[in-house]
């Protein structure tokens, strides 16, 4: 059985996309491509922001601009090749370039969730330990977190997409999908997918579900030290410091725990579609919105850098 496995496994896979129709795909096209513009210009901003603006040389703006930089580097990894994808009837690509694509995403995906903790974790200490924060938060602390961040990601998607790869898939294999998503992925697979399953619910446990707790127990201590400051004024203030956290928590969070925590038998390929379309296109480029809209600081420096481009 193995050997006919072998001798039929596929050199490269095929998308099905979204639709068949040209003119559907030009106006997909013309859409992706403009929400992808708008995500490269805005988090590239904030990014550069960050960078000039010397009162955002702080902890929470450290890490927003790594959150930057990793929706940048994601939308990246799966839009310029959905926009190719829009304009041709050959929607292929190699199990080798399907398995980096894999990686990649894999890697950005779980780096996002754990970031997001460590925001959490910051929002925290800023709100219940005000005066010992720049302590707590040293600039060495802030670079180890990021750093085990990105490596708790690169790590997560080693693992499954090593797991991923030892599966055989027989030729002319086609993912009902537009990228090589690793649920989609697997779902074309000719042998076992038991052993893999295991390690998908094994990693959201390390990679969403913790640092979803995480998350939720920061907030829970903030929400209690808010409730207990005297002045409304004082009580807004820091609560304004982590309405836009918040927010991107939940979009990132929400779509991931429908993606991987949904019963599949309830979904359609389809909608899998469209929640990887919300998580890798509309959430990298509502994220610096939400910064730049709900944050005085970032809007400040966003007006003054502008203003200087203007005159």
């Amino acid at each position: 059985m193995m050997g006919q496995y072998n001798q039929t496994s596929a050199k490269e896979f095929v998308f099905l996309g979204f639709s068949k129709e040209r003119s559907t795909n030009l106006c997909l096209f013309a859409v992706f491509f403009s929400m992808y513009l708008v995500t490269l210009a805005g988090n590239s901003l904030i990014i550069m922001v960050i960078r000039i603006d010397g009162r955002l040389s702080t902890p929470m703006y450290f890490f927003l601009s790594n959150l930057s930089f990793l929706d940048i580097c994601y939308t990246t990894s799966v839009v310029p090749q959905l926009l190719a994808h829009c304009l041709t009837s050959h929607k292929t690509i190699s199990f080798n370039h399907c398995m980096a694509q894999l990686y990649i995403s894999l890697s950005l995906g779980g780096i996002e969730f754990i970031l997001l903790a460590a925001m959490a974790y910051d929002r925290y200490v800023a709100v219940c330990h005000p005066l010992h924060y720049m302590t707590i938060m040293s600039k060495r602390v802030c670079i180890q977190i990021a750093i085990m961040c990105w490596m708790g990601g690169f790590l997560n998607a080693l693992v499954q997409t090593v797991f991923t790869m030892h599966l055989h898939f027989c030729s002319f294999s086609t993912i009902n999908h537009f990228a090589c998503e690793l649920l989609a992925v697997i779902k074309v697979a000719c042998s076992d997918t038991f052993v893999n399953e295991i390690v998908i619910v094994v990693a959201g446990v390390f990679v969403l579900l913790i640092p979803c707790v995480v998350v939720m127990l920061s907030y829970v201590y903030i929400i209690n030290t808010i409730l207990h400051i005297h002045s409304s004024e004082g009580r807004h203030r820091a609560f304004s410091t982590c309405t836009s956290h918040m927010t991107v928590v939940t979009l990132c969070y929400g779509t991931a725990i429908f993606a991987y925590m949904s019963p599949k038998s309830n979904t359609s390929p389809n909608q899998d579609k469209m929640v990887s379309i919300f998580y890798a296109v509309v959430t990298p480029m509502l994220n610096p919105i939400i910064y730049s809209l709900r944050n005085k600081e970032v809007k400040g420096a966003l007006a003054k850098v502008l203003g200087k481009g203007v005159l």
